[in-house]
């Protein structure tokens, strides 16, 4: 009896545990693999569509200083870096020459003036002869053969009086040009600006009869402008008008702003002479946007290399959610899967937008989200072995 009954009590353990084994089998296999999504919340936030472009800082106008006449830079008065205003001495050339030179014209001058006087006087004594014989023909006192000749002396004596006139008014122009060029030798601002480059020194000889030698480079440099290099796919979307801000390398967090002023009609390419071996459909084609900002404190300095933003369109505080979440676009209208949940059991619907802005990162909801909703941007699900750290990511646009 006893036997017996130690032989049911481990029947009862073993069906107990058999019957338990079969309940967790049995919950193993109802449970379907769960399915995890990624999701972002319809939030408000500043949103703006750009066109990005490199741009480089120019002066908004920069001259090349030069000598209008040879000789040698006696004295420099300015530095690199200086500040100048318009009309002040920048250098001065040896004016040996030009003052030697002026000395002489006007010395022609003064020896035609002389030739000039006495030529007056030899005329004056012409007339008075000519007269003479004029009232002796009338009373036949003289010959006609004297009278012609008395009239054709005075003629010439008119004549050569002319020519001096005319010697003596061309020696006058040399006076001026010489004069000019006595001038030249000092060499002054022609604008307010900064000296930004040095190209000759003193001592140094300038031959002003073959090429204008540059001395110095000046620019003003109160404004600068900004040329954006802006490619051939973005510049049909951009216009004169339009809101434009950059930064510098320096300071990647400080914003400049300006109006983007003019596109230039001809890309990049086409300003410098093209290369007969290269093909056109090899080379990128940029064409120059063009602005100015303000430097009043000279930290925009030229060549500066500006990231530039071309701001097409912009919200402040628009509800936005991530651009992939957007699906497939049907008409005017996008479609979307939200998120929605009850307790621990969650739902997956989909629902037609309205879009405003799409810059690629974030889109603008004009119509059919509120904010605080979850958008779908993907679903991950176990591989076939069931293993949760290997997944698959299917985009939200597959539905």
């Amino acid at each position: 009896m006893q036997k017996w009954l130690r032989y049911k009590r481990w029947l009862l353990v073993a069906l107990f545990f058999i019957f338990l084994g079969i309940w967790f089998w049995r919950q193993l296999q109802g449970s379907e693999p769960s399915v995890q999504v990624i999701t972002a919340q319809v939030e408000r936030a500043d949103i703006e569509d750009t066109v990005l472009a490199t741009g480089i800082i120019e002066a908004a106008k920069q001259v090349s200083v030069g000598a209008q006449v040879s000789g040698q830079i006696k004295k420099l008065h300015v530095r690199l870096g200086d500040s100048v205003a318009k009309d002040q001495l920048i250098a001065e050339i040896d004016a040996t020459n030009q003052a030697n030179s002026l000395r002489s014209a006007q010395a022609q001058v003064n020896a035609l003036i002389a030739q000039q006087s006495a030529k007056r006087a030899t005329l004056q004594h012409a007339q008075l002869i000519f007269n003479r014989h004029k009232q002796l023909l009338a009373q036949d006192a003289t010959s006609q053969a004297e009278f012609e000749s008395a009239q054709a002396n005075l003629a010439i004596m008119q004549a050569e009086l002319s020519v001096l006139t005319a010697q003596l008014a061309q020696a006058q122009i040399g006076v001026e040009t010489a004069r000019v060029n006595l001038s030249y030798t000092r060499i002054v601002a022609p604008m307010s600006g900064v000296v930004v480059a040095v190209i000759a020194e003193e001592g140094r000889t300038v031959n002003a009869n073959q090429l204008a030698p540059t001395i110095i480079k000046l620019a003003n440099l109160d404004t600068v402008q900004i040329k954006a290099q802006v490619s051939e796919a973005d510049v049909v979307r951009v216009k004169p008008g339009l809101p434009v801000y950059f930064t510098i390398l320096g300071e990647p967090d400080n914003r400049y702003e300006a109006i983007l002023r003019v596109i230039e009609p001809s890309p990049e390419s086409e300003q410098i002479e093209s290369n007969s071996t290269s093909s056109a459909g090899n080379t990128a084609v940029y064409y120059n946007a063009l602005f100015d900002v303000p430097n009043p404190n000279y930290k925009l300095k030229i060549s500066m290399t500006a990231q530039v933003f071309v701001v097409l369109a912009k919200a402040s505080q628009a509800l936005v959610i991530p651009s992939i979440a957007l699906g497939e676009k049907i008409k005017d209208k996008y479609m979307v899967r939200v998120q929605q949940l009850k307790g621990r059991e969650q739902k997956i619907v989909n629902r037609e937008v309205t879009v405003g802005i799409n810059n690629r990162v974030k889109a603008q909801i004009l119509q059919g989200l509120q904010e605080g909703e979850a958008v779908v941007l993907g679903e991950s699900s176990p591989d076939a072995k069931g293993s949760d750290s290997t997944r698959r990511l299917r985009p939200p646009g597959l539905f």
